[in-house]
């Protein structure tokens, strides 16, 4: 009994800071190890299923199912190398005392300009600006690697050399342009918020998400993307006259030209109150991707060449099928999975500035992570958010995880109801298709990491109304 005592009695004989520092570490490499083991347990699947199941028969070649079987092992082995080497990065950072080395040096820049220790808002700016240069620069051979190996090798990477680094470079500037002006004002509202200042807090970052969401599309992801109204015809007469009949405020339809970057396909619609609109990536529509034309004449050979590469398959899906992906998003607005969703953000961000403003006080947590003469604002944002609240954020991201799943079923059941079942039965085995999904999936990988339900269980779902 005494040798066992032996550690809990080292435990509790270190100070408060070091049991600190330990315990993240420590939770740290123990959510990394879960998901190792979670990852090996799906990658085993990968590797032992070689023939298609006899239930997906009907449902997929084997033709198919060896791409997205060799897709899928390549990805998981990459997300495996890809996550050690930030946890190692992360756990070597926190180890060699990265975070203060990294305050101090932006408190000697922002000095050498003019600005005292006194003008600490202007000091937490230059460390977020050199934080995030450092992680744009250390995840940039990592996002390399993937877009021009894997993706590149399974026929999805539509981006050349020099789209990707102004892509990057070009995200760069517009994360920096929101993010600090944004974080520069939060800092001020809690220097200056008495003893309430976290409610002042919540409401700054709540008006910002709703800013955000509602510039985004017509703003920021124009800067990134061509989006371009649907032409006149029958697919935007039927979409208008489905949105009318579930009463969607619908204003406007969009095609964004997401085929110039990758050929997975996606669609959502955004906008608050009697403004929504629709956004179709090209990638969907089978009449409008670019991937199915042909070059034009005289175009240049490296287009000619890009364009061929993908050309071995029609992709995308018919005028009915899309009709039915778009009555599964408007299922997830009439059902109001938006509005939980958004209820739900707003009451976990409401109690996370609450727990801040309980924490924010305890010098002990700083010195965990080297500082021990000053408490800047920003590192307590970032110890208590990023570091102290990681147990509750995976128990979280579990729980949304599981409604998400549940939204997805129901968001189905409404399409179902429009009369769509059937096409979005075709649909899903074709965006399966096209994006290369794994259709079989290991239970607990497939229970921790899926928001969406596997295939099987969503088309067994519609199946029984496609009979009826």
């Amino acid at each position: 009994r005494g040798a066992m005592a032996v550690p809990g009695e080292l435990w509790a004989e270190l100070p408060a800071e070091r049991r600190i520092f330990c315990s993240v570490l420590l939770f740290s490499w123990a959510v990394y190890l879960w998901e190792a083991f979670l990852a090996h347990r799906q990658r085993r699947v990968y590797r032992t299923t070689t023939h298609v199941p006899q239930e997906l028969g009907q449902i997929m070649d084997s033709e198919t199912f060896e791409k997205s079987r060799l897709y899928q092992l390549d990805k998981s082995t990459f997300s495996f190398w890809s996550g050690l080497y930030s946890e190692v990065e992360g756990t070597m950072i926190l180890l060699c005392g990265g975070i203060p080395f990294l305050w101090n040096l932006s408190g000697q820049i922002s000095g050498r300009a003019g600005f005292g220790p006194e003008y600490e808002i202007v000091q937490s700016l230059v460390f977020l600006l050199l934080a995030t240069l450092f992680s744009a620069l250390t995840g940039l051979p990592w996002s390399l690697y993937n877009t021009f190996v894997i993706e590149e090798k399974h026929g999805f990477n539509q981006q050349t050399l020099g789209f990707f680094f102004k892509d990057a470079i070009k995200k760069f500037i517009v994360t920096q342009c929101i993010l600090l002006p944004v974080t520069s004002l939060l800092l001020y509202i809690i220097k200056i918020g008495g003893d309430y200042f976290f409610i002042y807090a919540w409401l700054f970052t709540l008006v910002v998400s709703l800013v955000l969401v509602t510039i985004y599309a017509d703003y920021i992801a124009p800067l990134f993307d061509k989006f371009i109204p649907l032409p006149e015809g029958e697919l935007k007469q039927q979409i208008e006259t489905m949105a009318k009949s579930i009463d969607f405020p619908l204003t406007k339809v969009y095609v964004v030209e997401g085929s110039k970057r990758s050929s997975h396909s996606n669609a959502y619609f955004y906008g608050f109150f009697k403004n929504k609109r629709i956004v179709l990536f090209d990638t969907l529509l089978e009449d409008y991707s670019a991937l199915n034309k042909e070059p034009a004449e005289g175009e240049d050979g490296e287009n000619e060449e890009k364009k061929s590469k993908t050309k071995n398959k029609k992709q995308g899906c018919k005028n009915e099928e899309v009709l039915a992906v778009l009555g599964h998003e408007l299922g997830h607005w009439k059902l109001g999975h938006t509005i939980k969703n958004i209820i739900i953000s707003q009451m976990n961000s409401f109690l996370c500035f609450f727990l801040f403003a309980v924490l924010i006080g305890r010098k002990e947590l700083f010195a965990a992570f080297g500082f021990y003469d000053t408490q800047p604002t920003l590192i307590g944002l970032m110890i208590i958010f990023q570091f102290i609240f990681s147990p509750y954020n995976e128990v979280l991201s579990f729980c949304l995880t599981v409604l998400s799943r549940r939204f997805e079923f129901q968001a189905d059941a409404f399409a179902k109801e429009l009369g769509k079942a059937k096409d979005l039965y075709a649909a899903l085995i074709k965006l399966n298709k096209d994006n290369l999904g794994f259709p079989v999936s290991d239970w607990i990988f497939s229970m921790w990491h899926y928001s969406h339900p596997p295939l099987l269980e969503r088309l067994q779902a519609l199946k029984d109304a496609k009979q009826e």
